[in-house]
């Protein structure tokens, strides 16, 4: 095991490192509220909203006004509230993170080729008091976070090019999450490494492994008929990959 998991081991018998992030785009629309509180109690850690505008991918989801409809079910069931996790595929960005900033959004993550000022939209971000990040295609280089990676609190690489749900993890993406772990190490601050894209149980240990905290889900988890033991099944091949 990397040095990420002799890290983590430090703080696994307080709580676990790890987040399992379900996106709703997987979820049963005509009932989102009733979903998001499904799967919190089923375990969940984070809710993931990709939001995409039918321009910068070939798709149409959610809004600012969905977002805000469901910031009262995201809470688990003692009422502490659980972060919400936008990931915009979107151009151009800032408006629309404002927007989300305002329903409710506790992260808020963009392309950096979406934004002719990555810097300043970073900063508009976190200026409305959310955390930022930046978004990573699986055929995206990591340059980007030479300029910006002391200011950012997550990167996402994807593991499927994004547009839709269901896709099959791309392998390649291993290698670019180590990546992305060394330039976070090496950096000393607290960056969340969140992967999305084809994430299942047979795989999430592999993909903690290579560096990755923090794991987008959809079709894995809504698909199945018992939330609740997809997400114990995950947390268990996590807790393996810990004492590997």
């Amino acid at each position: 095991m990397r040095l990420l998991a002799a890290k983590l081991r430090q703080f696994a018998p307080m709580s676990s490192p790890f987040r399992i992030a379900p996106s709703i785009l997987s979820a049963d629309f005509a009932r989102l509220g009733a979903e998001v509180s499904d799967v919190i109690a089923a375990g969940a850690d984070w809710i993931h909203f990709d939001v995409m505008d039918n321009h910068y991918v070939p798709n149409l989801t959610f809004g600012p006004m969905v977002c805000q409809a469901l910031k009262p079910h995201a809470k688990a069931p003692d009422g502490t509230p659980v972060p919400i996790d936008v990931h915009l595929m979107i151009e151009p960005v800032d408006a629309l993170a404002a927007a989300f900033a305002q329903a409710g959004a506790d992260y808020i993550s963009f392309h950096p080729d979406a934004s002719p000022h990555m810097h300043r939209s970073i900063q508009a971000i976190k200026s409305a008091g959310c955390k930022a990040g930046l978004v990573f295609n699986p055929g995206a280089g990591l340059e980007a976070l030479d300029w910006v990676i002391e200011e950012i609190d997550l990167i996402l690489i994807m593991s499927v090019n994004p547009g839709f749900g269901g896709q099959s993890f791309i392998d390649s993406a291993l290698r670019k999450i180590e990546l992305a772990r060394k330039r976070i190490d090496e950096t000393g601050r607290d960056i969340r490494l969140e992967v999305d894209g084809g994430i299942k149980t047979d795989n999430i240990a592999r993909v903690a492994s290579a560096g990755a905290d923090t794991f987008v889900a959809g079709s894995a988890i809504f698909n199945a008929k018992d939330y609740k033991g997809v997400i114990t099944a995950m947390r268990e091949q996590l807790d393996a990959s810990l004492k590997a």
